[in-house]
């Protein structure tokens, strides 16, 4: 089924994911603490505690230390410990490469399929696939999606000594963006606007993490950042922000951020109605916010088991409370939610994915 099939038609399929998962997310979680209050663990727990207990699972994740991504991964990791049975330590490791590109293939072909793996990587590691990312190795459908830490907002911010203060000198300049491998965000989201809206961006690629990006905007090597998530933003420059470092010119998300008002939407600079399609397919990745995933194969029960204890985990007041103290936006997306939304983006029709293709600058 197209996912304009699925709901009103003045809504953009994008928004419709956002509102139906909120929906779906909250139903499951109390279905399933009703179960277990009136029945206990599912049948399948003793089996799935044995396996577990004991172990130790490993979290890898596809960026350096530091960042909003390593802070999401262990504290998630941290809490997650409570809630699985079996209650094994769950152990961040480190796998950079190729914007997380490198993990997501990993996980797919090489690591363990036993639920001992599991891994977190950039929210467009589904879509990439689709649009024809070099070097993609996995088929983002058969990964058992664990959950996503956030329906993600993401911005171009740009650098406050270069001058600009408004969308339309934003939309006009000339500016030089700061970006990590090809094919990631960074790199996707400053393109995006040069194919689609006639912009004249030049993207620097090549830096190493998150972090990198913001000393290029600092040492002057750069104008601006692009695809940089604004709960990311708040958590890691809340000093940018309270002294006015940076002029938020985009949002890239299927709604304006609550804090972001004035801030236009990327569909809401879209020239055309084809153009407006592929952007509302380019924006379905935003629900993938902070995306975890094991391999395929994984036994079911196990998978089941990871979701519910990933579920659990983010409506925890304990670790809500944690992540209030680091600034670290949590909006659950349920792994099924997930799970559906991957399958149905390999569903949409042939002109939208080419016109997406040709925003990205696939050929």
């Amino acid at each position: 089924m197209n996912l304009r099939d699925t709901g009103p038609g003045v809504l953009h399929r994008s928004t419709m994911i956002a509102v139906r998962l909120r929906h779906t997310a909250l139903f499951r979680i109390a279905a399933t603490a009703a179960a277990v209050l009136l029945f206990g663990q599912p049948a399948t727990a003793d089996e799935v505690g044995d396996f577990y207990h004991g172990k130790t699972v490993t979290l890898y994740l596809g960026y350096p230390p530091g960042g909003a991504y390593d802070s999401y991964a262990r504290l998630i990791g941290r809490h997650l410990t409570r809630h699985m049975p079996g209650n094994p330590q769950f152990v961040v490791r480190h796998k950079p490469g190729a914007a997380s590109l490198n993990l997501a293939n990993e996980l797919y072909t090489v690591l363990p399929r036993d639920g001992s793996v599991i891994g977190m990587f950039a929210r467009s590691v589904a879509l990439g696939r689709l649009l024809g990312r070099e070097g993609t190795k996995y088929d983002p459908v058969a990964l058992n999606w664990i959950g996503s830490a956030n329906n993600e907002v993401s911005v171009c911010a740009v650098w406050h000594g270069v001058g600009v203060r408004t969308t339309e000198e934003f939309l006009a300049r000339p500016l030089v963006f700061a970006a990590n491998a090809p094919g990631a965000e960074s790199d996707v989201y400053p393109t995006i606007l040069n194919n689609l809206l006639g912009t004249r961006f030049k993207v620097v690629a090549g830096y190493p993490g998150v972090n990198h990006l913001t000393l290029a905007l600092e040492r002057g090597e750069a104008d601006a950042r692009c695809g940089w998530s604004w709960g990311a933003v708040k958590a890691a420059k809340p000093d940018w922000l309270r002294e006015n470092k940076i002029y938020v010119a985009v949002q890239f998300s299927a709604t304006k951020h609550p804090e972001l008002p004035d801030v236009p939407l990327v569909t809401e600079l879209a020239r055309s109605d084809r153009t407006r399609a592929a952007l509302d397919l380019i924006l379905t990745q935003q629900a993938m916010g902070r995306p975890f995933a094991a391999p395929p194969n994984v036994p079911a029960v196990r998978v089941a088991a990871l979701r519910r204890a990933f579920a659990y985990t983010l409506t925890d007041p304990e670790f809500l409370a944690e992540a209030d103290k680091l600034a670290l936006e949590i909006s659950l997306v349920e792994g099924e939610t997930l799970q559906a939304m991957v399958e149905r983006m390999f569903q949409e029709p042939r002109d939208v994915v080419e016109e997406a293709r040709r925003a990205i600058g696939q050929k």
